[in-house]
């Protein structure tokens, strides 16, 4: 269905899905090919793409792909993200950039929002995460 390759091709699942045995039609998993960290979160991203929900919990839903990979697929969820709520938890600040809303916690309270440039302006605590990371 489209639905389905829109949600592999958001996740860049066809990327190895197509180098499979048999394709989409492969065993994963205990039984089947073992796939790689990445792998299996580009997967999850796909479920949860495919199920469309009106909210979207991603707990740093890309931690175990490459640099290059991960910039593909948030570029590929910001345009999805447009049509539901999302709540992203992430240590890597890059992948926030494109958020429009940011909420920076520090020891379980709120201490700072907005978005990624009005956070940066602030030079607050999220600066001097960015800082760390940069």
């Amino acid at each position: 269905s489209d639905r389905l390759k829109r949600a592999l091709h958001i996740a860049h699942v066809d990327d190895f899905l197509n180098k499979l045995p048999v394709g989409m039609d492969s065993l994963i998993g205990e039984k089947g090919i073992k796939l790689s960290g990445g792998e299996r979160q580009r997967v999850g991203i796909a479920r949860a793409v495919y199920k469309h929900p009106e909210i979207l919990f991603l707990d740093e839903a890309t931690s175990h792909l490459d640099g290059d990979s991960e910039k593909k697929i948030q570029a590929a969820l910001h345009s999805f993200f447009k049509g539901v709520t999302a709540v992203v938890i992430a240590h890597r600040l890059s992948t926030l950039k494109e958020m429009d809303r940011i909420v920076v916690l520090n020891k379980g309270r709120v201490v700072e929002q907005g978005s990624f440039e009005q956070l940066l302006k602030q030079k607050g605590e999220f600066w001097k995460l960015w800082q760390k990371q940069s």
